[in-house]
């Protein structure tokens, strides 16, 4: 199995190529004890962020990560959704979402990762 960077290299890359916009990847393995990376996509609509979950979902399934969460955090509608892999946590978003919890910044102790 490969090593848990490289898995969640290719989650970021995989959820970029299903057009997630600036997609970034963080490695907050040093700042909390429950994952070790994050990464952050602004999505565009409820078909968007689940026709990424479909794909995130299956490559877990390949790769052995099983899916322990899948949240929608939805103050106004789909601002908000959480795939949960244990040490890799994907957080696909609206723009404004994104705007006002600006993720990057809050963990920005974080290292971001080149994918």
């Amino acid at each position: 199995m490969e090593n848990t960077e490289e898995l969640a290299r290719k989650i970021a890359r995989l959820v970029q190529d299903g057009k997630g916009a600036d997609t970034v990847l963080l490695d907050v393995s040093e700042l909390n004890s429950w994952t070790d990376y994050f990464v952050i996509a602004t999505v565009n609509s409820s078909a968007h962020w689940q026709g990424i979950f479909r794909q995130v979902n299956e490559f877990a399934k390949e790769n052995g990560l099983e899916t322990r969460q899948s949240n929608k955090k939805m103050p106004s509608g789909d601002d908000w959704n959480l795939i949960d892999l244990g040490p890799i946590v994907v957080h696909l978003m609206s723009k404004e979402a994104r705007d006002f919890y600006d993720l990057e910044k809050l963990w920005k102790a974080g290292q971001q990762i080149q994918f």
